[in-house]
């Protein structure tokens, strides 16, 4: 009988423990706008899921171009910095682009994703992407919609992200995102 109530509450603790990703939450048509730390879809459309094994043979092929999008506050001050009150980790290699996971990210940052992208992959639409933010986080999946639709044909989102990498006991390094795109004028 122990043995029986313990399995059942190991089953239970396993059940708790997977990831959000795995409740078949549905695809949704757009981009998600809001509550961007809840339960994510199984995949995006266009792209592939990745977890932490695929992520590292990924990696070790030397051709992906891993993109951290943790959100980050920026200055209101024309053409101000981003406010980095703490310190990020990364996957090593990373390209940290903030806030270009957001659900509808104004005209500069859009095209600041494109370009920096193009930059990347000196333009090969057929380079691999991976792009990742925390657990449980919507703005990774947002980021590799937008590649998809941006004609990039090998896109991976690994929905874990970084979260999953430091369980996995994997190294890390700071995070340290490029100069942001220009502020956008506000409307007269």
């Amino acid at each position: 009988m122990a043995g029986a109530v313990l399995l059942g509450l190991l089953l239970t603790a396993a059940a708790l423990a997977a990831p959000a990703h795995a409740a078949g939450v549905p695809q949704p048509d757009g981009y998600r706008m809001s509550d961007y730390r809840s339960p994510t879809p199984d995949g995006v459309a266009g792209g592939e899921t990745a977890d932490t094994p695929a992520v590292q043979a990924l990696l070790a092929q030397g051709r992906t171009v891993p993109v951290f999008v943790q959100r980050l506050e920026r200055s209101t001050l024309p053409g101000g910095p981003w406010l980095q009150s703490k310190a990020y980790r990364q996957i090593p290699g990373s390209v940290w682009l903030p806030n270009v996971g957001m659900g509808a990210p104004d005209p500069a940052t859009l095209a600041w994703f494109e370009s920096q992208l193009e930059r990347l992959t000196g333009g090969d639409r057929n380079r691999d992407l991976l792009f990742y933010c925390l657990s449980d986080c919507w703005l990774s999946w947002n980021a590799a919609k937008r590649a998809v639709l941006f004609g990039y044909a090998r896109v991976h989102w690994y929905p874990t992200g970084i979260d999953g990498w430091m369980e996995a006991g994997l190294p890390t390094e700071e995070a340290h995102p490029p100069s942001p795109p220009p502020a956008v004028s506000p409307a007269p």
